[in-house]
């Protein structure tokens, strides 16, 4: 069972420059009376300390002390690339790289993830006629784990009768490579 189901806790908000957390105080806390609101979730928070904006880093997250600068440091990277300790509370964040080298690691096997998809759809050939079912049924049965990581909004057609333009297909795995890349270079 989902340990966040039962009871209510309070999101984790850390300022990298005054390398503290607070925890946000909900509207429950405030007025009993009131239903819990989500919308307080979204809005920004600020440092009582300096002010700044501060990063919302999930109900999983775990301040390192705050003279252990490299830690702070590394968090503040780990933000900067979207890794955050978000989790529905039943399997915990996911992997969160313990420093520099592990995230530049994890980001280079993401990287061998698109760059095999991209090489997938630039090899792929579709004939212009249309498939018997039992192609169809055999081509997703071969390639079903590149078709499905395309995204829904770019398969085209009918429910039975889905194609992917593959010159989108190529320009959505080109993106992700960029995007990856940006997200190295911004870490190295």
């Amino acid at each position: 069972m989902c340990r966040y189901a039962m009871t209510t806790y309070k999101p984790h908000f850390a300022c990298f420059d005054c390398r503290k957390t607070f925890k946000r105080k909900l509207l429950v806390d405030i007025n009993k009376d009131k239903a819990y609101d989500k919308n307080h979730l979204g809005k920004e928070s600020k440092c009582p300390d300096c002010g700044e904006l501060m990063a919302n880093m999930g109900l999983d997250f775990e301040a390192p002390k705050k003279t252990n600068v490299k830690a702070w440091k590394h968090l503040s990277s780990l933000y900067e690339t979207g890794i955050t300790f978000h989790s529905c509370g039943c399997g915990g964040p996911g992997y969160v790289p313990r420093d520099q080298q592990e995230l530049i690691d994890h980001f280079t096997e993401i990287k061998k993830g698109y760059v095999e998809h991209r090489r997938f759809w630039s090899n792929r050939k579709i004939s212009s006629k249309k498939q018997s079912q039992q192609k169809k049924q055999l081509d997703w049965k071969e390639n079903g784990k590149f078709i499905c990581r395309i995204p829904s909004k770019m398969k085209i057609g009918t429910r039975k009768n889905k194609s992917i333009d593959i010159a989108d297909a190529i320009q959505y795995w080109l993106d992700k490579i960029k995007e990856i890349d940006g997200y190295i270079a911004s870490v190295q």
